[in-house]
């Protein structure tokens, strides 16, 4: 029953042919037996989870049918949760229980899910392999000397190995989509403010977005419908009409234009990938769909732009981690300036105090216009190129990484790791959504193809993604985990 996509658990569950509580019981067992192998979780809830799908079936016989009513879920260690560990995979954090929840998590709440833990995930939301948490490294289930991706890879690696339904995860430059190609889940990451940042740690205000880590894109029209909106709580949350983004899944895709850039097909592209990647655009040409290429000429300025401007505001968000109100406070100082220093270099890892550097260095006096001005001017010039394809095609369609898992510890230069992002951080930037969908294995790990529409356009996005499942099966592939049966 676990390895079901949460609309046919959905189903299930209204059809009586499980309960919730039994469907959690067995998600709780499989973590138990698989976690310690995968270290996808930094929390388990296991009473308050039972609670929660005791009320959920109560719900249900009281005739509530909510399409999440009962589905067991997984959260992201950067989300808020009321009475639970919220730790952003930080020692800075290590001990922090959050006194609220998220607007992600409390409108999840009221749809009735389960909510089973809390996952893994780079510190701060700040890598691209999920291997710089203070609580270790998350493996891949395709592969266990493997990175998931990250920074959401402790959501990737729980859904992928059916530890949870499905997952919330966030995406700065990418931390949604490319861990949901490693791991060969869906990932989808909404237009800037479709979802509310209120309750979710941030790390660079201005490019963060929440979104759901699932099965497929029907699962992710079923999470979106629950957490999109305005939240008047969140000042970056856009007051811009919702759609039912189940509703047009089954559209036709006849005369769809879809645009191939030539940037993302060229130098650095895995060979196998990029064919896995080229099959996959036939099955929409079957469906009607015609391609052309195009065009993003400043996309090869994004991955500088981003590591100019995610630092700068990563310098100045992270600034209130001082030791004074909460979080980690080192031992015995001798003076405040003392805590202040001890407190943040005991308390950051390597890649956040990287970053802080790097942040601080850019919004100092004489280096502002020369960085991170600048570094906003190329943000808009990358607007621009996506604003000018979009006037020729609906989607735009290329690689989600360029190839498949690498090994853990492989990539010990932080620039080479930087060029993880390369297909997706433009994306951010300019502030449009994206979904990665699994579209092919190479050497037995899959690859994902990655789509961008235009902005607000996350109900087309869906309903293209959708469509592609419905003519191939690289969404229902399995990693080989032997485990005894849960």
């Amino acid at each position: 029953m676990i390895e079901k996509t949460v609309a046919e658990l959905s189903a299930a569950l209204a059809a009586g042919d499980i309960s919730s509580v039994e469907l959690t019981q067995t998600y709780l067992n499989r973590i138990g037996q698989l976690n310690s192998e995968l270290n996808a979780f930094i929390t388990v809830c296991e009473d308050s989870a039972m609670q929660q799908a005791n009320a959920a079936d109560t719900a249900r016989a009281g005739g509530d049918s909510g399409a999440l009513l009962g589905i067991p879920i997984a959260h992201k260690d950067i989300f808020c949760t009321e009475g639970v560990l919220t730790t952003c995979g930080s020692r800075m954090l290590h001990n922090f229980v959050s006194p609220y929840n998220a607007t992600v998590v409390e409108r999840l709440n009221s749809a009735g899910v389960v909510t089973l833990g809390k996952t893994n995930m780079d510190e701060f939301a700040m890598g691209s392999s999920n291997e710089t948490s203070f609580f270790g490294d998350v493996r891949n289930p395709w592969d266990t000397k493997r990175v998931p991706g990250g920074s959401s890879g402790g959501s990737a690696a729980a859904v992928a190995a059916d530890l949870c339904a499905m997952a919330t995860g966030t995406d700065t430059g990418g931390s949604i989509r490319q861990p949901a190609a490693f791991c060969g889940i869906t990932g989808f990451k909404p237009s800037y403010g479709r979802v509310s940042r209120w309750g979710m740690v941030a790390f660079a205000s201005s490019l963060d977005q929440a979104g759901p880590l699932t099965k497929s894109a029907e699962d992710a029209a079923l999470m979106l419908n629950a957490i999109a909106g305005l939240d008047e709580k969140d000042s970056t949350s856009i007051d811009t009409p919702t759609d039912d983004y189940t509703a047009g899944l089954n559209n036709s895709l006849e005369g769809l234009k879809i645009g191939i850039p030539r940037q993302h097909f060229a130098e650095g592209l895995n060979s196998e990938v990029e064919q896995s990647i080229r099959d996959a655009l036939k099955e929409y040409e079957k469906l009607g769909a015609t391609i052309k290429e195009i065009d993003l000429p400043n996309n090869h300025l994004s991955v500088s732009a981003y590591y100019v401007v995610a630092p700068a505001e990563a310098s100045a968000n992270l600034s209130r981690f001082d030791g004074v109100r909460y979080g980690y406070r080192c031992e015995d100082p001798v003076d405040l300036e003392d805590m202040y220093k001890r407190s943040r270099s005991e308390g950051f890892g390597d890649e956040v105090k990287r970053r802080i550097l790097v942040g601080t260095y850019a919004l100092s006096a004489g280096f502002y216009d020369a960085y991170y001005r600048k570094a906003q001017k190329i943000r808009r010039l990358i607007k621009n190129d996506f604003d000018e394809a979009f006037k020729e095609v609906d989607v735009i369609i290329g690689p989600t990484s360029p190839h498949t898992a690498f090994e853990l510890g492989s990539k010990s230069d932080p620039v080479a790791m930087y060029l993880e992002d390369i297909y997706t951080i433009a994306v951010n930037l300019a502030g449009l959504p994206g979904i990665s969908v699994p579209a092919g294995l190479v050497d037995g790990l899959p690859i994902g193809m990655h789509m961008v529409t235009n902005d607000f356009e996350e109900s087309k996005l869906l309903n293209i993604a959708h469509k592609f499942q419905q003519s191939t099966d690289w969404h229902t592939r399995k990693p080989a985990i032997k485990t005894e049966e849960a």
